[in-house]
């Protein structure tokens, strides 16, 4: 899938025609590490080390690979509930990641967020949400101080195909839209909004992009299973932000290859087509890719071995941490730290 751009004046026009060999290799990289640990995440949950619920990304590792890898590290990420390979991609370890979803005092939050609540601001993850919908408002606040304080930060938030349906949708992209806020909106379009498809209850064919004009935005759609297509898109779109030229939405046609939560078979899937898009599959795409670009096998092999290693590195550390002790119940509850200043 080609990368779709209905241009309009003022758009981007520092995009990335040609992408370097070590930044190819970063973004392999960066893929494998993402699609390890959130296998091992699934691993965990049949073991019944994490527990409740989760929503896995397996997938749609280029996204998430492609922006960490585009983004300055004082850019801010937001994204959703299906939150792990975003965060991670911005540098937030992975036993972090892994102590988190296993409610250990290792985890990011000390294991009090789990699964659908990763954060980790000093890398720029400002949070997984929820909420669908939620961050949106939030996204364009952060991207107001931005613009205030003239630091040339963007905001990226990420957030499903069902989210445009959702009133924060429009309203903050109008709101970015008329202050020309450096703030840039991914849609991961995945098909399904939850278990239902999105083509189901929607009026227009691809429901980010499409919906673009009525902003005076660009109309962007990008092969999100293409993590070179994806970085090109978003070196265009954070240029523009840091230029301020004003935010972009970008829609990025993907697949997950799991249902919607650990709970979820995803029966309601037709015959074949999860087949059809394990042939687009982003790193098995990628390794071919970097194949024909002369990459031997053998440095790839070593990169997936090594990927694996810090995988289960990680899953040993988070398994060796404790649960979080109880004094720390009342602590990252209010603004001071803890609840006293409430007595």
């Amino acid at each position: 899938m080609a990368t779709t751009v209905k241009r309009k004046p003022k758009a981007a026009s520092a995009a990335v025609t040609e992408i370097d060999r070590d930044t190819r290799l970063r973004l392999y990289q960066l893929q494998l590490e993402l699609r390890y640990c959130e296998k091992r995440a699934y691993d965990l949950f049949l073991q019944n080390l994490i527990k409740g619920t989760s929503h896995l990304a397996l997938g749609q590792e280029a996204i998430a690979a492609a922006f960490g890898v585009a983004m300055r590290p004082d850019d801010w990420t937001f994204c959703t509930y299906r939150g792990h390979a975003h965060t991670q991609a911005r540098g937030a370890s992975m036993e972090g990641v892994l102590g988190e979803l296993m409610g250990r005092v290792c985890g990011l939050l000390k294991g009090k967020g789990g699964s659908m609540h990763l954060t980790d601001v000093e890398k720029g993850a400002m949070g997984s949400y929820a909420i669908v919908g939620a961050h949106l408002p939030i996204a364009v606040g952060a991207a107001l101080s931005a613009q205030y304080r003239g630091t040339k930060q963007v905001a990226v938030c990420f957030f499903g195909d069902g989210t445009t349906n959702i009133g924060a949708f429009h309203e903050a992209l109008n709101l970015a839209v008329v202050w020309k806020l450096p703030v840039v909106f991914v849609c991961e379009n995945n098909l399904y909004m939850e278990y239902t498809p999105i083509s189901a209850v929607t009026a227009v064919e691809h429901p980010a992009a499409d919906r673009a004009s009525a902003y005076g935005l660009e109309s962007i759609i990008v092969d999100g299973n293409d993590a070179d297509e994806v970085y090109r898109v978003a070196q265009a779109a954070l240029a523009r932000a840091r230029d301020g030229d004003g935010p972009s939405l970008i829609e990025a046609k993907t697949y997950r290859h799991s249902g919607h939560s650990r709970a979820d078979p995803a029966k309601y899937r037709p015959p074949g087509e999860l087949e059809k898009w394990l042939e687009r599959d982003p790193l098995k795409i990628y390794r071919e890719r970097l194949v024909k670009l002369g990459v031997s096998r053998q440095v790839l092999d070593d990169m997936e071995a090594e990927a694996m290693r810090q995988v289960d590195a990680a899953t040993e550390t988070a398994k060796a941490s404790p649960p979080p002790p109880l004094e720390l119940i009342d602590r990252d509850v209010w603004a001071d730290g803890g609840s006293s200043w409430r007595n």
